[in-house]
């Protein structure tokens, strides 16, 4: 028999950018949706429009762009809100309009300080309004799972007749646990007579590490769409890893008896590049496309694994993209050879940025005897995402005088847009305090560190490191990124990426004020 088919939501752009200091720019969500799109994502979530000018032209954006996947925008059950997110998909193919309002009594009584029949009330209208402007609207019950079983089956029904064509149930704070949260779908499909006129989707947070847990319970008891991000990233702990449920439905399908349409061989690309540009590191031992998740060290393991390789591991890595054998890259190695690489990878990239891009591989390649995958990937990472034009200033050198028993000083180059060469000299309580002090003197700014964070990017005693900061200056808090074989200018180069995001006009913030969050 067929296998059932599950769709998959990804709200990377959306749930997963609400993640403290995971903010990103309108050009590395693009790239993240080409990914996505890659992986052959159902519906792709790229924001919620009526935050700001920003998140309205990255759903804009988006939605004109990507062919083969449905593009959704949130909103709150409010007309303005849902007029702008019908805006900001007028052009796409298939467009989304997803609309939330809480239902629970916690937050009925405390948040929005309204009635049953007034929620119910809001929710219908705002469906109705919606299919003015778009014919797929789904709609979510925040806070769903803490929401009276009654109660939730009463808006369900009436969303459903008032046209939501997708019911979402989300688990809002992680309070489900996964017998519970099965017996809530269940209730559902048993409670609500018009059920079978709709999907019904769930939206799992990981507060109790069961996010996903909760959703393949769900999937069990009848849910066909799941609500997820890549590497589990999103609000508080995370959502549910899109990875995880996707293998897992995979591999076990003799369990679950459901499939996906999801291209799994792009998970490693897509889950190397949301890590990248959040910079949020994803945990050696984190299921699917954490370092160790195919790795092998014990001796009885190893031995095992040599004489077959079901013994100890249940998933091939080639079915999430990662190859037993990989294209070796040298000094000798020419612009072709590179832009096969790259493409092999699943990278678009224009002939300015390979250009930018072989540039620095040529760089790199005269300091390391070999060049790996994930160097092409930190190049990638490091040229094409960098508005170079925007640049109020470039590292042009940086030297350093450390020793122990003395205070550490450094002499910091840098260029300015006009042409301009500042050098000056500072001290600090170490190597990376001096330099940062020596640029605060040149740029006149004074940024607090927040977090400094230097990981290895490849391997091997000459592996680039990838230096990532968050600064603060007049409570603006931005993130810098550097890459390099050299990790002392990359911590240079990191504190300038930031410094000149701060130097750069930013649009305006939330519309009418006040934090907006989701499902």
């Amino acid at each position: 028999m067929q296998p059932e088919r599950l769709i998959i939501f990804d709200t990377t752009l959306r749930d997963g950018e609400q993640c403290p200091g995971a903010s990103m720019n309108n050009k590395e969500k693009l790239e993240i949706a080409r990914q996505l799109s890659l992986l052959k994502v159902d519906v792709i979530e790229a924001g919620f429009p009526v935050a700001s000018p920003g998140d309205f032209e990255s759903v804009r954006q988006i939605a004109k762009e990507i062919k083969g996947s449905s593009v959704a925008g949130l909103a709150r059950a409010l007309e303005k809100d849902i007029e702008a997110a019908a805006r900001a998909l007028e052009k796409a193919e298939s467009p989304r309009i997803h609309i939330f309002l809480s239902t629970s009594k916690l937050h009925r009584d405390h948040k929005l300080q309204k009635g049953k029949d007034e929620i119910i009330q809001m929710a219908v209208d705002a469906v109705k309004f919606g299919r003015k402007f778009c014919d797929d609207i789904e709609f979510s019950p925040e806070d769903a799972s803490r929401t009276e079983p009654e109660f939730l089956a009463e808006v369900v029904e009436a969303v459903i007749d008032a046209g939501a064509g997708t019911v979402n149930i989300p688990d809002t704070v992680g309070y489900s646990v996964p017998t519970q949260f099965g017996q809530l779908i269940r209730s559902l499909k048993q409670n609500v007579p018009n059920i079978d006129q709709a999907i019904i989707s769930v939206h799992c947070h990981n507060d109790l590490g069961m996010a996903v847990a909760n959703s393949l319970e769900a999937i069990k008891e009848g849910a066909r769409q799941v609500e997820c991000t890549i590497n589990g990233i999103g609000e508080r702990a995370g959502n549910a890893a899109m990875e995880e449920i996707v293998m897992a439905l995979k591999t076990r399908k003799d369990f679950f008896g459901v499939d996906t349409k999801i291209d799994t061989r792009h998970i490693i690309t897509c889950s190397r590049l949301v890590s990248s540009l959040t910079g949020f590191f994803v945990q050696r031992n984190k299921a699917i496309v954490g370092k160790n998740a195919f790795a092998h060290e014990s001796g009885v393991h190893q031995d095992g694994f040599l004489k077959k390789k079901d013994t100890y591991e249940i998933m091939n890595p080639q079915d999430i993209g990662l190859e037993s054998s990989e294209l070796v890259l040298g000094k000798h190695s020419g612009r072709n050879a590179l832009s096969k690489k790259i493409e092999a990878m699943g990278y678009q990239v224009t002939q300015e940025e390979l250009d930018r891009v072989f540039a620095g591989f040529k760089l790199l390649a005269d300091q390391k005897k070999e060049v790996f995958d994930e160097d092409i990937v930190a190049l990638i990472q490091k040229r094409k995402f960098t508005d170079e034009e925007l640049n109020t200033y470039t590292l042009e050198k940086v030297q350093g005088t450390f020793e122990s028993g003395t205070t550490p000083g450094a002499t910091v180059t840098l260029k300015s847009r006009d042409g301009k060469v500042h050098t000056e000299t500072g001290q600090g309580d170490g190597p990376v305090d001096a330099m940062y002090n020596a640029i605060d003197h040149i740029t006149g700014m004074t940024c607090k560190l927040l977090d400094y964070q230097v990981m290895s990017k490849t391997r091997g005693k000459d592996a680039q490191g990838e230096v990532t900061v968050r600064v603060l200056h007049e409570n603006r808090e931005v993130l810098g990124k550097g890459t390099g074989v050299n990790t002392v200018e990359a911590s240079a180069e990191a504190y300038v990426n930031a410094v000149n995001k701060l130097l750069v006009k930013t649009k305006s913030g939330p519309v009418g004020g006040g934090e907006i969050q989701g499902p």
